[in-house]
């Protein structure tokens, strides 16, 4: 039994070895004899032993994080700069036939972008312009990992590390841009009220009953105070006829 044994069981690894099954997001590269042969997949596919051999790439977007590096910008400021880019194989023969390691090398080819462009800009603009720089990184690492069969959709600068000394001098920059605009908006304060005021003036001097009629209300106001003497002079053209009534016989 054992020699009948043999064959079937010889058989049965030949067959368990040439069933794949590769899920949706899989393809598989398939090399005859050392020769590239077809992209099969996703499915159960077969691979003849020997003669045939299969290579899998997953078609699903990757997340690669950019290690730290050092940048210096236009402005001659040394910063340390990471990223994160995202990008899948649409290509799985040009990933495995025209790259070694189609990972590494964009990830290589990632950190080489971000000192290149960043380098061309000014701090500022890395600071205020991130989308704009988000933009042109992943145009250019996208252009440079075409041939590869890679696309490249998002590349984000995550986080810019400035030296202490420079910290210390924007903090200062935006204290005195906080004061400056506390002070045009108190100037525009002083202007408006000395508007009004010149505004004010105009309607009393075109009718003098509006200086009594503010007078008057000024009283009151003062008066409504508790436990207050209040001294005010008043016209002697109020007074003059008691002052002549005095002085008849």
């Amino acid at each position: 039994m054992i020699p009948y044994l043999i064959p079937l069981v010889l058989v049965a690894a030949i067959i368990y070895n040439s069933i794949k099954i590769l899920m949706e997001y899989e393809r598989g590269v398939i090399f005859f004899l050392g020769k590239f042969q077809t992209v099969k997949g996703p499915g159960l596919i077969i691979v003849i032993p020997v003669v045939q051999k299969m290579l899998r790439v997953n078609l699903q977007t990757v997340t690669i994080e950019v290690p730290a590096q050092d940048v210096i910008t236009r402005d001659n400021v040394s910063v340390k700069v990471t990223a994160v880019i995202f990008f899948r194989v649409v290509d799985p023969q040009q990933a495995i036939l025209a790259v070694q390691d189609y990972l590494y090398s964009t990830s290589q080819i990632a950190q080489t972008t971000l000192r290149s462009v960043l380098g061309q800009s000014q701090l500022d603009e890395l600071l205020s312009k991130r989308e704009q720089i988000n933009i042109e990184l992943q145009r250019i690492i996208d252009q440079q990992t075409e041939p590869w069969g890679v696309k490249v959709s998002v590349v984000e600068v995550k986080n810019v590390d400035l030296p202490p000394e420079m910290l210390r001098a924007i903090a200062k920059q935006a204290e005195a841009e906080r004061e400056r605009r506390a002070k045009v908006i108190h100037a525009e304060g002083e202007f408006q009220a000395a508007q009004k005021l010149y505004e004010a003036a105009e309607i009393i001097s075109r009718n003098p009953t509006a200086l009594q009629l503010r007078f008057l209300q000024t009283l009151v106001e003062v008066a409504s105070e508790k436990n207050s003497t209040t001294i005010f002079p008043i016209p002697i053209d109020i007074l003059s006829p008691f002052i002549q009534a005095m002085k008849k016989p």
